[in-house]
């Protein structure tokens, strides 16, 4: 049992402390995460600290949700959106010490998981994503505002990958040299991104940038899509980030840690459930630059990561923790081989998207 991390806090949200018992989410969270069991059998919250290292402007992460909630709350006001829960004195976060707090309600019954292990949770937590962003097409985005900068441009993090490869040291871009040579192959990747922006039918929506599967919650019996969670990212973009990620992250039977590149492979009824779900929800709002577009978001999003690893390892790790020297570059070449057996499936896969549209 954790103790409440400073006294105050849930008094600031009108909430005592001997009300509750904090337990802490260990893992799939940037931030710090804690549980709040009602001891009484009420009502039970999640409590988060921001992690300021990733996320330097809180403020921007509580103005962008407040946004979203209110055009929620009054154009679709049966749909179940995480709002922060305001403090006493209204605002969405409590500052304390230079930490940063935010309250929102905890889902009974729900479940997060950290990988797909069937298509219906592919298709659940796409449906999921797809339905958010379709809800938010018509909110104005212009006082939204990045709440990591540059977090998806692939142009700069292929600049910082060039200059990766200029200054690393001997050792390491001697190492890397096979691998460096195969991303440079596909750099054509970057260079349709950079097309991508200008062209206006490309447009930009409220997207939430990080779609692995553990950021939606599940029922924790029917495994059906409930809502979506960790909403710190969600700010203007493309839907190649969200639809890019989910390919990334769900059709392999096996995460980007994985040093076994033998058993890295495309699994096609998970991308099927997952384009499923995404376009039962979205297809009809898409503009054609965008269809256009929805096999090269898997390209787009592994590419991208793939050379973020490897710019990483170039840079003698500075970026990812790590736990063994080559990691970040057993990370990046995952990411390649991923990609590889991407580009072999990409008939049958583009003839999926053509069934599913």
């Amino acid at each position: 049992m954790d103790l409440i991390p400073h006294p105050g806090i849930l008094k600031a949200f009108g909430l005592r402390d001997e009300d509750f018992r904090l337990q802490r989410f260990e893992s799939g969270h940037i931030n710090n995460t804690f549980r709040l069991r009602n001891l009484h059998g009420g009502g039970e919250f999640v409590l988060q600290r921001i992690n300021t290292r990733v996320f330097t402007d809180p403020w921007a992460i509580a103005t962008n949700q407040r946004m979203a909630a209110a055009y929620l709350r009054e154009h679709y006001p049966k749909y179940l959106f995480l709002a922060a829960i305001p403090t006493l004195d209204g605002s969405d976060l409590y500052e304390t010490k230079d930490e940063f707090w935010r309250l929102v309600p905890f889902i009974p019954h729900s479940l997060a998981l950290d990988q797909a292990d069937n298509p219906k949770q592919a298709f659940e937590a796409a449906t999921q994503f797809g339905r958010l962003t379709r809800l938010l097409s018509g909110i104005d985005l212009y006082d939204f505002r990045p709440t990591i900068p540059n977090f998806h441009n692939l142009t700069l993090r292929y600049s910082a990958f060039q200059d990766a490869i200029r200054n690393a040291r001997e050792e390491r871009r001697e190492y890397a040299e096979e691998l460096t040579e195969s991303f440079l192959r596909y750099s054509f990747i970057a260079v349709q991104f950079e097309q991508l922006k200008t062209d206006r039918q490309f447009r930009d929506r409220l997207v939430h940038h990080d779609t692995k599967i553990n950021n939606v919650l599940l029922d924790e019996k029917t495994f059906e899509g409930i809502c979506v969670i960790d909403l710190d990212t969600l700010m203007p973009g493309k839907i190649i980030s969200d639809l890019g990620d989910m390919v990334r992250t769900y059709t392999s039977p096996v995460s980007e840690e994985e040093g076994d590149y033998s058993r890295i492979v495309i699994r096609e009824s998970y991308y099927e459930a997952l384009m499923k779900g995404y376009l039962s929800e979205l297809g009809d709002d898409l503009t054609s630059a965008e269809k256009n577009q929805l096999f090269y978001a898997g390209q787009f999003m592994v590419y991208m990561q793939g050379i973020r690893f490897l710019t990483d390892f170039l840079n003698s790790d500075i970026y990812y923790p790590i736990r063994y020297p080559e990691h970040n570059f057993v990370r990046a070449k995952n990411q390649l081989t991923l990609l590889e057996q991407l580009n072999q499936k990409e008939k049958a896969l583009r003839h999926i998207i053509g069934t599913c549209l």
